[in-house]
């Protein structure tokens, strides 16, 4: 089967991928789409570490093809969305309500896939840029047939972790006012989580002035190309700052941008020796830095979630997706991406 592998030196599209069979408490899933995000990117660069050689993609959603001993919520013909959490639902973590903290879902990549009988690494838990991958029951969602599944695809990961981290880390309140620093797929999806938790002024920050249109159409009140305008809209600062780009110098500025209790959440992934400087003193008003992994999101919740408020129209979804490639059309999907000409590109099998 077609699969996008990467070896630790280039990302290609082999036709020659082998997946194992579906054990128990697995899901088989035939992948109809999958949305290229920057994570993947940041493997192919070098900016995330993982072992090689590894099939990429993280953000999909397909049909159940089979489903292993135990499997019960899902079933063959079922339309999925699939998660990246391959938390085990047993811990401590996973029965406090935080599937994020679970520590058998972080740092163990299983290698279900082989090429010429040598085993290949399964990326996030995923490996969505494939034509069947297996994941754990948890990570696959029953989505209701309506929706398309380009735009399916990307709430397992854009739209978990952008507007999770508007309602479930920072917890936004109808009339706080929103800084928002970079405005790619997780940006977009953190403005439309502040436009949907109530948030009155919504300020998009991006260098690129192209970028306008769609942050005001997923909800921004305000457009700009630095932070340095922000004053002038929000002159005590912001109650919420979302860096989405992982550049250190854009952290100073979402942690300088705060007003009192502010809370300045980090999206972005810089490099993963990279340090981050603030002035201590400008923290004792009640201030705070909050990472968030994958928006502290709980998918099996969270996915039906966002797929109903999509079915009501208060989600965007399809205006995510800017362009579509067969999976044979990587190289281009790879560059449209790394250039910021789409929002979202998808792939499709």
């Amino acid at each position: 089967m077609r699969g996008v592998i990467f070896d630790g030196k280039q990302a290609q599209v082999a036709d020659d991928l082998e997946i194992r069979d579906v054990g128990p408490g697995e899901v088989l899933v035939a992948i109809s789409a999958a949305g290229l995000c920057h994570s993947d990117l940041s493997v192919v660069d070098g900016t995330i570490p993982f072992p090689v050689p590894v099939v990429l993609g993280h953000e999909g959603a397909g049909v159940v093809e089979a489903v292993g001993a135990g499997v019960t919520h899902v079933r063959p013909g079922d339309h999925v969305s699939l998660s990246t959490l391959a938390n085990c639902g047993a811990c401590a973590e996973c029965d406090r309500g935080r599937p994020t903290m679970c520590r058998k879902a972080i740092g163990r990549p299983g290698r279900p896939f082989s090429r010429d009988g040598r085993p290949v690494y399964q990326f996030a838990s995923n490996s969505a840029f494939a034509e069947r991958t297996l994941v754990k029951a948890v990570q696959a969602v029953r989505i209701p047939e309506d929706i398309p599944m380009s735009s399916a695809a990307l709430i397992g990961c854009g739209v978990l972790t952008g507007v999770g981290a508007v309602l479930n880390r920072a917890r936004v309140d109808h009339g706080d006012s929103v800084v928002v620093i970079g405005t790619g797929g997780i940006g977009l999806n953190v403005i439309q989580g502040a436009r949907i938790a109530g948030a009155s002024t919504i300020v998009a920050v991006d260098a690129n002035p192209a970028k306008e249109a769609a942050a005001r159409q997923f909800g921004a009140t305000h457009f700009l190309t630095s932070t340095e305008g922000v004053r002038d809209i929000l002159p005590t600062g912001a109650d919420h700052a979302f860096e989405c780009v992982g550049r250190v110098e854009l952290i100073r500025q979402a942690v300088d941008l705060l007003d009192r209790h502010g809370q300045a959440v980090l999206l972005g992934v810089p490099p993963a020796t990279a340090e981050a400087s603030f002035l201590v003193s400008s923290m004792y008003l009640d201030k705070s830095i909050l990472g968030c992994r994958y928006g502290s999101s709980r998918p099996q919740r969270d996915i039906a979630r966002y797929a109903q408020l999509y079915r009501e129209g208060r989600l965007l979804l399809d205006e995510l997706v800017t362009a579509t490639y067969p999976v044979e059309d990587f190289e281009k999907a790879k560059a449209d991406a790394e250039a910021g000409r789409v929002a979202r590109g998808v792939l499709t099998f």
